[in-house]
């Protein structure tokens, strides 16, 4: 930067410096008195105006939304590196050369130099350059979310975030993520305490809707001193719809797909001493082959199976609906008994192999699908239990909303 003392004592190709927000630019033109063809003055500096999206001196730039503008010019150079260690962060000038952008998202708590040049129509260059901190962990948050973008997911799946932490601005979090059908249903938002917030429509899904989430809380104060960094758009597709009823007095289940029934199943739900969660719940995950031990749901050392075959999870306290081998083979509780500690049971082979009624299950199920179990002693599953808001009434609901 030219200093008042030098451009004292230069008369001719002076340096000027112009200033824009918190940035300086520079450039250098001809002679103070050089004139054009016409007589006219010509002016010294060039024209172009850079901005760097992160102020210098920041410590909270965000990790999406960083970059280079510039106007009344093109760019024709930007470095971006990481302070200190002077390591490249590769980018690129646009077509028109108007902007410049990281071809990735920054780390967080990282400092960050940028050293941008432009040329105005003349020819003439200006230059720019700042120095900052993007936002740190501890100051951030990110929201955790399923379903993951380009699925397809059952007709009962909600789009459900996990935060890393406590929002106390829940308005302002719920009303930068928007959630929408092709089908044209209304979905509201639902917080479950301060660090969950789940999504959906009055009804399941229309099947064959396209849903689209679009996030945009890069910035958003969630709590005091604590920004969101996530920016993006996620798309999925609900498929057929396939709803499944456990009785648990008949020991039956019976799986309707798109309204018409396609198979009854016979099933062994939970014991008299471990009875099943009634309700309607949403496969969340599923597993070929799963180790299941009962002393993390409470059970002790009841049971320890390290391959427990097409296992399908329904709550997040433990509740699958899955494959079963080691059932007594001289007197199967199949469309007969309940046995389990609260899972639904289906016949099954060790290995997950073999054309068993759990393997036919697990094959046509998908992430989403709904499983309602009905006429068993014990209660109404949570609705924060699982991806099991469906078990809240609509008005609820919506009254758990922040926006």
């Amino acid at each position: 930067m030219t200093t008042p003392d030098i451009a004292a004592r230069r008369a001719l190709g002076a340096c000027a410096a112009l200033v824009v927000g918190a940035l300086t630019l520079t450039a250098c033109g001809g002679s103070a008195n050089a004139t054009n063809g016409d007589g006219k003055d010509s002016p010294k500096t060039s024209t172009a105006k850079i901005a760097i999206s992160a102020k210098d001196g920041s410590t909270s730039a965000s990790i999406n939304a960083t970059g280079v503008k510039v106007s009344d010019g093109k760019l024709t150079d930007v470095k971006m590196t990481v302070a200190g260690s002077g390591q490249t962060v590769a980018g690129a000038i646009s077509a028109d050369g108007s902007s410049w952008k990281p071809k990735q998202q920054l780390d967080r708590g990282t400092k960050y130099e940028i050293d941008a040049t432009a040329k105005d129509a003349n020819g003439r260059t200006a230059a720019a350059n700042a120095i900052f901190t993007t936002v740190t962990s501890a100051n951030s948050f990110i929201g955790t979310y399923t379903p993951d973008n380009g699925s397809t997911v059952g007709v009962g799946m909600p789009v459900s975030f996990t935060f890393d932490k406590s929002i106390t601005d829940k308005k302002a979090v719920q009303s930068h993520i928007t959630v929408n059908s092709s089908s044209g249903q209304q979905v509201v938002g639902h917080w479950f305490g301060d660090q969950r917030l789940d999504f959906r429509p009055q009804d399941y899904w229309k099947a064959g809707s396209k849903v689209t989430m679009k996030i945009d809380l890069d910035g958003v104060q969630g709590a005091n001193g604590v920004y969101g960094v996530q920016k993006k758009t996620v798309s999925f597709t609900v498929g057929r719809s396939q709803v499944s009823t456990v009785d648990a007095n008949t020991q039956m289940m019976t799986v309707v797909r798109d309204g018409k029934t396609i198979k009854t199943v016979p099933i062994s739900a939970g014991s008299a001493e471990h009875t099943t969660y009634n309700g309607q719940m949403v496969i969340s995950e599923k597993f070929v082959q799963t180790r299941m031990n009962g002393s993390t749901v409470g059970f002790g050392g009841e049971y320890d199976i390290p391959d427990v075959p097409h296992a399908m999870r329904l709550s997040s306290s433990g509740t699958f609906i899955h494959g079963n081998y080691w059932y007594s083979k001289g007197n199967p509780p199949f469309g007969r008994a309940g046995t389990s500690h609260g899972c639904v049971g289906l016949a099954d082979v060790q290995g997950a192999q073999g054309d068993t009624s759990a393997k036919w299950f697990y094959d046509n199920s998908l992430v989403g699908d709904v499983v309602i179990v009905k006429n068993s002693p014990d209660t109404t599953i949570a609705p924060d239990n699982g991806l099991n808001g469906w078990n809240m009434s609509w008005s609820a609901w919506t009254a758990g909303s922040a926006s």
